[in-house]
């Protein structure tokens, strides 16, 4: 069974004590909110109860649940439970879209609405997946990746820290970092620049357009409370048949995560950064994949994936 995860994020300390001397910092699992200290439960269960009300009365939730629903004939709201085939991978098959993007601006509310730069303000040497799941994405990478050296490549990593998890050695012209903490992207073997920003802030990528030929974002999609200002930047940036490779786990800061994913499971979280790319535009349909190492034993490990429409 997964390691049981700490409760993340009620308040930002410098050196939070829920960082391992591992380096392993365990997330809470997005669909286990209640499994929590006795007080840390009670403020995030009156959080949790309150967002569903909120949701429920403002017609949002209620609505993108039918809709999650019905798509396909069944429910994706339990976290996903690795079968063959897997319901992360069947969450993007033939969606019907509804006409509008389903989500409401009470969607991506957070448990903790501080600023981001004071949370993120001293650096995390750890990572926030177990070796196993590190290792299943790094052998994903090595799959869709350039080859290392390939002239002219650049890729960004955004989100990024002081690992991006690429393979061993990987080197391109250009590799950029974007990220919160100055002391975590200086540390990054494989960046060849960083630059620090807030996308809750700032989504606005400051890149030209047609520069890059991968963006990558690892474990760090369900903290953007703008996801389609930042998707409609990501597609500006690409160069056209870019790829962007959104990867993400059931872990998570749990009051820093928006309020969509954490009430909902890992399908719905595939369909959500799904929606992400459609509604952005200019993107080809997206797919999800599950490279999850060791079903039940480790940590799950997902891929949502996208194209830029080459240009007509």
């Amino acid at each position: 069974m997964p390691k049981t995860c700490n409760f993340l994020g009620l308040r930002s300390n410098p050196l939070p004590l829920f960082f391992s001397s591992t380096g392993y910092s365990p997330f809470l699992r997005a669909s286990s909110a209640l499994n929590l200290p006795t007080a840390a439960s009670r403020h995030v269960d009156r959080w949790i109860r309150a967002s569903s009300r909120r949701r429920l009365v403002l017609g949002g939730f209620s609505g993108v649940s039918l809709w999650m629903n019905n798509m396909s004939g069944k429910s994706f709201i339990a976290s996903a439970r690795q079968t063959n085939p897997s319901p992360v991978e069947q969450a993007l098959n033939n969606v019907n879209w509804p006409e509008n993007f389903p989500f409401k601006e009470e969607d991506f509310q957070r448990f903790d609405e501080s600023s981001d730069s004071t949370f993120y303000e001293a650096p995390r040497f750890v990572t926030h997946i177990d070796d196993p799941a590190i290792a299943a994405l790094t052998k994903y990478y090595s799959k869709v990746l350039p080859q290392s050296d390939t002239p002219g490549v650049s890729i960004l990593d955004m989100c990024s820290s002081w690992v991006s998890h690429y393979p061993a050695g990987y080197k391109q012209e250009r590799i950029v970092g974007m990220g919160m903490n100055e002391d975590e992207l200086k540390r990054n073997p494989v960046l060849t620049e960083y630059i620090v920003q807030d996308l809750n802030i700032n989504p606005k990528l400051p890149f030209e357009d047609n520069s890059f030929q991968v963006i990558t974002n690892v474990v760090s999609v369900d903290y953007l409370t703008k996801p389609l200002e930042v998707f409609k930047e990501m597609n500006r940036i690409l160069k056209p048949g870019g790829l962007a490779l959104m990867s993400f786990s059931n872990r998570c800061f749990f009051t820093k995560a928006v309020s969509i994913w954490t009430s909902t499971g890992d399908a719905d979280h595939a369909l959500i950064v799904g929606s992400y790319f459609h509604y952005a535009g200019g993107f080809e349909p997206p797919q999800a994949v599950d490279i999850s190492p060791n079903p039940g034993r480790s940590d799950p490990m997902y891929v949502v994936y996208s194209r830029k429409l080459p240009m007509a």
